[in-house]
């Protein structure tokens, strides 16, 4: 059976255990990070972090450094892994409850310091979550994750 969020990989065995790829990310990043809170958005397709992470490591490209720990929100992945095969390496998943990074990812790229970015809900609607990654995005944002949801959830932006 074919995962409806990806295709099987190249060579995949038959009958067996299969290897999935995820489409692109949907991510928009602010061209250069530490202008507000925020210094992007990522739009995954599940709250499956184990098949989201290594989509969006590869679209965040080799510029931003290594990732070598993500930490998410409890409340927006549950049953998360404490690790996650990434592309070449392990990727340490920490988990948060703090308030400030409900629906937010932050990535530690050891000498290229952290981002922080945007969860948009998998199930948000494209509208909404259009206007999410491009406000996030911008340099000139300096509203938090959860004020941004809290605002497209009102309705305001996505009209």
């Amino acid at each position: 059976m074919k995962d409806v969020t990806g295709s099987f990989a190249a060579g995949a065995p038959a009958g067996g255990s299969r290897t999935y790829r995820m489409p692109a990310a949907r991510l928009r990043l602010l061209p250069n990070a530490g202008h507000g809170p925020l210094d992007g958005a990522w739009w995954p397709r599940s709250h499956v972090l184990e098949l989201e992470l290594p989509a969006l490591l590869v679209a965040l490209g080799p510029g931003l450094g290594t990732v070598t720990r993500v930490t998410v929100d409890t409340a927006a992945w549950p049953d998360v892994p404490r690790t996650v095969m990434a592309p070449g390496h392990v990727i340490e998943v920490a988990l948060s409850g703090v308030v400030t990074e409900t629906h937010a990812i932050m990535l530690d790229c050891g000498a290229a310091g952290r981002r922080e970015l945007l969860v948009v809900p998998p199930g948000e609607s494209a509208a909404a979550a259009d206007w999410l990654l491009t406000t996030a995005a911008d340099p000139h944002n300096a509203l938090t994750a959860p004020h941004l949801l809290a605002l497209a959830e009102a309705g305001f932006g996505t009209t």
